[in-house]
């Protein structure tokens, strides 16, 4: 039996090349660049990189740590520096950076793979690379072209390293209520002080410099969230050819001890004076930072489907060799003992685990192609239709994705039985990492709220309409083959029972001022398990096209589709119920806080 991380190459290239038809839809004038034998090359190198460099360094940098030797410096785990070097040497960061950076145009739906794949092999240190990348899409959007031309290109060969600086002690998702303080100087710059926390990556050993994205307030700035403005302050001041200078005054004070991702540095950081930039317009620095934190929410979804993958990779590794037990229907009965996959609940766990990794995997890189799409669509309206599809879809990725990844972590743990439990087998751990990404980024109640307050009340329930004709576009189209009617039936009334369930809210929301929070998260969920029910009708779809006989993924989407049809998606209907009981038992006044 082996434990090892497997990246999961043919899963992803069903993906991309089956499901998504890539590179044809993103192909054009350049579409030689994304012909499927290079995009393949590049999904096999990042295979063997995860799998021979990253995944080794997992369990060893969870036991280690990072460290803070003296004050201000902290060292990640050992092994981490090294991969990191091989990862930029092979232009790894660079992969979906502009070429006017440096960087190889790869579209964002290939990096999220690559990512994806890093995280299921280590997220500790994954986590590295993939916020330097969120700090280069900001960058990207937002800074002038001598910002630009001073930080992207480094950031891209990763020889830079990017953060995001939001959180303070006494204010977190509430950011209106920062106090971080950016002051004017003589010469344009500003002068920060204040105080950051959980800032993932914000001191290291691995890079030369690291660009901090800070979040601060200006002297004269309004009061609450539109009185905040952005700025880059860099660890060394950035001379005027582009080399390091000064040690500017940010400084880590300390790191933190972590449930899980032990290997990735989540630092306090302290602003002393330090010099910054200004990104973008004064006081719409919150604008500006959510292009960061939106391509943020659909990154840690991807960690998050990387993660359960590994640890169903476990389970499923396991269960075949671990003999246990007689299973009633089991053929082999030459042995004392069955292997434990043959019983009947050991099968719907597993079952339960391929059915999420691989629909959230479908449907993460589905958004994925979204962001592609709404920079490199055909049309101004091909543009804007991805657009308006990537907000209903982000938060879905970032919160069920990552409530998933928990539920899924913890039941490979049951099948491991007490041998889960353990440290030896490395799965505790993928449930230590996960726990973590249901915080990430905006806890995934503030994202249920985002998608039910902002992506389909704030519009009395318009662009989610038009979400869901897409989904029932599909079953529409396939109304007149026979075998597909098991999966579009049940896809069209899962879809109308997402609709009127909005509807209702619409109505009630404007009568209870409670009644969005209190059904957010159940909606977000229903609305979750009718996308991953798209997903699986359409891989059915493509499986009963190839028929039996050929290469044996195409019978284990349709089993895997029937298992999620039969089996998960009736969970809406039990969500629908809970949200029609309405926000009063939510918000009894006689409620016992006992």
């Amino acid at each position: 039996m082996s434990l090892r991380y497997h990246a999961p190459l043919r899963d992803i290239r069903f993906v991309l090349h089956e499901l998504l038809n890539l590179p044809q839809v993103l192909g054009g004038t350049d579409g030689s660049d994304f012909d499927p034998e290079v995009m393949d090359q590049i999904l096999d190198a990042a295979g063997t990189f995860a799998e021979e460099v990253v995944a080794p360094l997992n369990g060893s940098g969870d036991r280690e740590g990072c460290r803070m030797p003296s004050a201000g410096v902290v060292t990640t785990p050992a092994g981490f520096k090294p991969a990191y070097d091989q990862f930029v040497a092979a232009g790894w960061p660079a992969l979906a950076c502009q070429p006017a950076h440096g960087g190889q145009g790869m579209p964002t739906v290939l990096n999220n793979a690559l990512f994806e794949i890093l995280c299921g092999a280590n997220m500790g240190w994954a986590a590295y690379p993939g916020m330097s990348h969120a700090a280069y899409t900001c960058l990207a959007a937002n800074g002038s072209a001598e910002q630009m031309a001073t930080y992207l290109p480094q950031i891209a060969s990763g020889a830079w390293a990017g953060t995001m600086c939001l959180t303070e002690p006494h204010s977190g998702t509430d950011l209106g209520l920062l106090r971080t303080r950016a002051v004017p100087r003589l010469d344009g710059s500003y002068e920060l002080t204040g105080a950051k926390i959980f800032i993932s990556g914000g001191e290291q050993d691995l890079t030369a410099n690291i660009v901090h994205l800070v979040l601060a307030r200006l002297p004269d700035a309004p009061p609450g969230v539109k009185g905040i403005s952005l700025f880059i302050v860099p660890k060394f001041i950035v001379d005027a050819d582009g080399g390091l200078g000064a040690r500017n005054a940010v400084q880590c004070g300390s790191i933190e001890h972590k449930m899980g991702i032990h290997g990735n540095a989540t630092c306090t950081m302290n602003f002393d004076g330090a010099q910054g930039w200004l990104l973008g317009e004064a006081n719409k620095g919150l604008a500006s930072m959510f292009v960061m934190m939106n391509h943020a929410r659909i990154i840690v979804g991807v960690n998050a489907i990387g993660l359960m993958d590994a640890a169903y990779q476990k389970a499923l590794a396991y269960a075949k060799d671990r003999t246990q037990g007689r299973a009633p229907s089991a053929q082999r009965r030459e042995a004392p003992a069955d292997p434990i996959i043959e019983h009947a609940d050991v099968r719907r766990m597993l079952l339960t685990q391929k059915a999420y990794v691989e629909g959230t995997r479908a449907y993460a890189l589905w958004a994925s192609h979204l962001i592609d799409l709404q920079h490199r669509g055909d049309t101004p309206a091909a543009r804007q239709e991805a657009a308006e599809l990537l907000a209903v879809a982000t938060p879905i990725v970032k919160a069920f994705s990552s409530d998933l990844a928990v539920e899924c972590t913890s039941m490979a743990m049951q099948v491991f039985g007490g041998h889960g439990y353990i440290c030896d087998n490395g799965v505790e751990q993928h449930l230590r990492d996960a726990r973590i990404i249901p915080l990430y980024e905006g806890s995934n109640g503030v994202q249920a709220m985002d998608l039910l307050g902002r992506k389909v009340l704030a519009d009395g329930t318009a662009k989610f309409a038009r979400y869901l004709q897409v989904i029932t576009d599909f079953a529409d189209a396939r109304a007149d083959v026979e075998a597909m009617q098991p999966f579009c039936a049940p896809l069209r009334e899962a879809a109308s029972l997402a609709l009127r369930t909005a509807r209702h809210l619409s109505l009630l929301a404007e009568r209870n001022p409670d009644a969005a929070g209190a059904a957010a998260t159940p909606f977000l969920r229903l609305v979750g398990h009718v996308s991953l029910a798209w997903m699986w009708a359409r891989m059915a779809d493509i499986g009963l096209a190839h028929g039996a006989g050929t290469e044996p993924i195409y019978a284990a989407k349709l089993a895997t589709a029937r298992f999620y049809f039969a089996r998960l998606l009736p969970e809406a209907q039990s969500l629908a119920a809970a949200i029609s009981a309405g926000p009063e038992v939510v918000m009894a006044p006689e409620a016992a806080w006992l």
